[in-house]
């Protein structure tokens, strides 16, 4: 009898008590007003232990677009000389849990449907498209489909989102990217699982800022002095025919709050079928993005294997500077498409060249001597009052404009979080349950 009654929840405060006596009392108490064990919806009543799902029915498919990158162990770090004899990357071994990745760099294509998203939600919610919620204003999606960007009627009611008319071009309404505001809010495990933080309330480790998500377009200017780029920076995101390049302009934090808005696109669709939500969207970590790009090659320096930066038949393998500096040679004169080339052996395009890409990790040079050897990483996510030195970003893979040392799968460099170049993209890893990365390629 008092072993059932045992099982009814007890205060961890009174789980401490000291007082024999006063814990016999509390069994009494819970004996005379009859703590009941009850059954839960949708289990036999038989008394026997059948356990109880957490959330509703879990089948999510493929994710589109990506890859499965199956666990493993491999040595991180020089596969040739360290021509440099900096010795910021030595060699060692890791071992890596499975994920799933973006087969390409995000392109323009897919940036763009984020930052149409902020565009429509920002008019959402100034033509009062949705209703007040706990003190929070909840957009109805299906009135903010409706909204028609070309009618002149609903340009004048977010008319706060144009440029101001001293900004105009023969008095053309267009936009302002400087107002595509993305609001993000994240939760710090990282802070909240230190002991020293134990015990403090949850308010303390939400991070909330406001980033500007519409890419960086000058940058096609502002990084080649006396160099004439001007058509990419009117047309690169903006035009059809770079639909599905890879995008650039977009500095960490804006390729940061991208993944966090795919994670809600996902979940709030997961939601909607009453299904369970899966794990982040997440920028890769620096050792991850190596294992994905040797692509089973433990031992190889570019993702295609040794020694050579073309085939057989004298064909480029990749988009970069070839020789002194022939950037047509391999068949872009800038970048190309997110696609091209062939992939590596796990699938993944462009894993040398093209554009370099942020990884999640901050860049130090001596982290490989004390970093586990379980999922490296070393992360910080620096404040704007940080020195520069903390807000050093790992970047990896080369792009359209290095030579070919940097196109090596072990070679790293870096860039400052708050800083956007022509030559970085990023791509997107996701952590899923075993019921669907189980031997799913």
């Amino acid at each position: 009898m008092l072993r059932k009654h045992f099982l009814c929840p007890i205060p961890f405060n009174i789980m401490k008590m000291k007082n024999l006596s006063s814990l016999i009392a509390l069994v009494v108490i819970l004996m005379t007003t009859g703590c009941k064990i009850g059954k839960s919806k949708g289990l036999p009543d038989d008394g026997q232990l059948h356990g109880v799902s957490p959330a509703g029915a879990y089948n999510l498919t493929k994710p589109i677009g990506m890859v499965y990158i199956p666990p493993g162990t491999f040595h991180m770090g020089p596969s040739d000389e360290d021509v440099n004899f900096a010795y910021t990357a030595r060699n060692r071994q890791a071992s890596i849990n499975g994920f799933w990745m973006d087969a390409t760099e995000i392109t323009n294509n897919e940036y763009r449907q984020f930052t149409n998203w902020v565009r429509d939600s920002i008019a959402a919610t100034m033509m009062q498209y949705g209703k007040d919620v706990d003190g929070r204003f909840s957009i109805d999606w299906k009135k903010a489909q409706t909204i028609k960007w070309g009618d002149k009627a609903t340009v004048e009611k977010v008319n706060a989102l144009m440029v101001s008319p001293d900004n105009r071009i023969f008095g053309k309404q267009e936009m302002d990217p400087a107002k595509l505001v993305y609001q993000s809010e994240t939760f710090d495990l990282k802070e909240a699982a230190k002991k020293s933080n134990e015990g403090k309330p949850r308010s303390q480790f939400i991070r909330k800022i406001a980033v500007k998500v519409y890419p960086d377009t000058l940058v096609w200017i502002r990084d080649f002095s006396y160099s004439y780029n001007e058509p990419m920076t009117k047309r690169y995101y903006s035009h059809p025919a770079f639909g599905n390049y890879p995008v650039v302009g977009v500095n960490w934090s804006q390729a940061t709050v991208f993944c966090e808005w795919r994670t809600h696109l996902l979940n709030a669709n997961l939601e909607r079928q009453h299904k369970a939500t899966e794990s982040d969207f997440r920028l890769p970590t620096e050792t991850e993005w190596e294992y994905a790009a040797r692509g089973g090659r433990s031992q190889s320096m570019f993702p295609w294997g040794n020694y050579y930066l073309r085939n057989k038949k004298g064909c480029l393998l990749a988009n970069f500077k070839p020789g002194r500096g022939n950037y047509p040679e391999d068949g872009g004169f800038y970048t190309v498409r997110a696609d091209a080339y062939w992939p590596n052996d796990f699938g993944l395009y462009c894993m040398a060249g093209n554009v370099a890409e942020w990884t999640s990790s901050l860049y130090y040079e001596g982290s490989y001597n004390f970093s586990h050897d379980m999922n490296p990483d070393i992360r910080y996510n620096a404040k704007d009052t940080d020195p520069p030195r903390m807000k050093r970003k790992v970047i990896r893979g080369g792009s359209w404009k290095d030579v070919g040392y940097f196109l090596q799968t072990s070679t790293r460099t870096y860039e400052y979080q708050d800083t956007a170049k022509s030559y970085i993209g990023f791509r997107c890893v996701i952590d899923l349950s075993p019921t669907i990365t189980g031997g799913r390629r």
